[in-house]
């Protein structure tokens, strides 16, 4: 017996809608990260697309930048991040490793450039103190 090959339950019409209110930029992590840095008192300038990766989060005072993650989407190590979709398995492994490799290449590159990369992660805003974000040297 073999598996019948799974259809997608949206129409294409509706699965492009559904893709283009994927966001990439002011997701909620990355939002509660910038709150609650700004109520810290830290001024920044969001997605600046002069720097290898636009990060989130830039902050030219102390040559800091934050890239907030979200655990799927970055491969991290976490249960969120460990979780392969059961459907179209090989793809979703290349483009997250795409991913990680994209992401070690833009940290590389802002480092040489003399920037401290920070990452945040999605699984971890629950317990983060922003006060102990190192973005001060």
């Amino acid at each position: 017996m073999t598996a019948k090959p799974r259809t997608d339950v949206f129409s294409p019409e509706k699965r492009s809608a559904v893709m283009r209110a994927v966001k990439s930029t002011d997701t909620k992590p990355e939002i509660a990260v910038r709150k609650a840095l700004h109520a810290l008192g830290y001024r920044y300038r969001l997605n600046v697309k002069t720097l290898p990766g636009k990060p989130d989060l830039v902050f030219p005072k102390h040559r800091a930048v934050i890239f907030v993650h979200g655990c799927f989407w970055h491969g991290h190590s976490c249960k969120r991040g460990k979780r392969v979709p059961k459907t179209n398995t090989a793809y979703w492994t290349e483009k997250i490793a795409r991913n990680k490799a994209r992401d070690k290449k833009n940290t590389a590159a802002l480092k040489k450039l003399g920037w401290r990369v920070i990452t945040v992660w999605e699984c971890e805003l629950k317990k983060l103190n922003p006060a102990n974000i190192p973005i001060k040297r």
